[in-house]
Parts: structure tokens; sequence; C-alpha cells
């Protein structure tokens, strides 16, 4: 397994954001977390990675601890997280190069520069690039080292259409070629084009769990976004 979760809670005081979340992540898999705002994913996430303090009977990324083997594991876990600050004194290119040298290993950087749209982009100041351009630039950094496993955090927000698809393709033949990732999203659309298996949470619980035709049946509803209304409580606030 690239990631194995196993009764992972985080507190913060009295206050639980997250309890006993469990799951597994195979090589070549998509596996989205999803829930409303508050849910815990965002708490689970920096537990996973070792920035949130947690209990846990099991937590291993690429077979090593992200805990007491950190340097190991983020050699080969890439991280794109919602808000993503950059020097904005920096070009695109100098930013990527400044990316690159914190690893042993990189993809080759103009490749990803023309996959992700962005090489037209690179001498420009990162503060000049609009809110999607930075947010393609965040992805492109995540899987400069070529990880094995990737965390996106709210993928695609503030994306067009045409941008939006142009990730998934992109990340669809990261994945044919064994990338794994777990992403959050609020967008069922794109849960549906990316993910192979979801888990749903509610107020720091799993509520529901499986493929995407499995979370639809079990809601007893007809499309995703309506079973992800069902499970995460989100339609009761509507």
């Amino acid at each position: 397994m690239v990631l194995t979760v196993k009764n992972l809670s985080v507190r913060y005081g009295e206050k639980v954001a997250v309890q006993d979340l469990s799951f597994r992540v195979r090589k070549g898999e998509a596996f989205g977390l999803l829930g409303a705002n508050g849910a815990g994913k965002s708490s689970s996430i920096a537990a996973i990675l070792g920035i949130e303090k947690s209990e846990f009977a099991e937590l291993s990324l690429l077979m090593k601890s992200p805990i007491t083997e950190r340097k190991e594991v983020f050699e080969k876990v890439g991280v794109q997280f919602q808000e993503t600050h950059f020097q904005d004194r920096l070009t695109v290119q100098e930013a990527c190069l400044q990316w690159r040298a914190l690893y042993k290993e990189t993809q080759k950087l103009e490749p990803l520069l023309m996959a992700f749209g962005l090489q037209d982009k690179k001498k420009q100041p990162v503060k000049s690039l609009s809110g999607g351009e930075r947010q393609r630039l965040a992805v492109l950094l995540a899987l400069l080292p070529n990880p094995e496993l990737v965390f996106l955090d709210e993928l695609t927000t503030g994306l067009d259409t045409k941008a939006r698809k142009m990730l998934w393709k992109q990340l669809l033949i990261m994945k044919e070629n064994g990338l794994s990732i777990v992403l959050t999203s609020h967008y069922m659309d794109e849960v549906e084009a990316l993910c192979d298996r979801l888990l749903i949470l509610k107020n720091g619980s799993t509520v529901a769990t499986g493929t995407v035709q499995e979370i639809i049946h079990l809601s007893g509803m007809s499309t995703m976004e309506d079973a992800y209304l069902h499970f995460s409580g989100e339609e009761d606030w509507a």
C-alpha cells in the first residue's frame, strides 16, 4: 500500500476534530477525501503528513513514517495546499528552480510547464499571474519531484472549465503511470472524473466510503452531487 491510515484521531483540547479515520490507497489509485467545510478534511491531511499531532494505530506513507522518517517520505510525496504562498519577486521559472533544488531527483521542467500551460509565463513574476495560473503553478510544484503519492487540496478552485479539464487530463495520464492521489474537492464532476474510491466525513467521522457508484447507491440518490449533499449534511444547511 502507498498510504495506510488506521484509527487516526485528532483532538484540539476537548474538541475531537477527527475520530478513528481509516483508509488505504493503492499504487495508481486516486482517493477522494470529501466533506463540508469543518468536517475534518484539513485536520486529517495535516495529521497524515505529520504536521498535526494525532493518535493512530497505524500511519505510513510509502511504507515509512511521516513523523520519524520525514526526509525519506517527502522525497517521494508531493503536496499542493489550497493556499500556497509564493515569493512575489520570483519569476515562474525561478520558483520552479528553487523548488527543484530541494529534491535529489525531479521531473524535467519544460514538459511540465507546457503541460500546465505555463510555458509562456516562465519569465513573468509570480505576482503577475492570475489566481488560476498560480493554482496551476502550485500543482506543478507538487508534481515536480516526480512523486509516487501526491496530496491535492481543492485542486481546481478558481480555474475555468478549460483549465480544470487540462489538469484532469494530466493527472489521469500520471495516474495511469502509477501516481497515487489523495484529493479533496467540493466539485463532484471532478471527483467522478478522477477518483477510484471516496470517503465522506461529517463532524470528523466517516459516514460513507466506497466507489462513486457505491456511494450513490448507499445514499439512495441518483447523482453523486445529491449523494454528497446527503452524506455531508450540506443539504440540511441549505
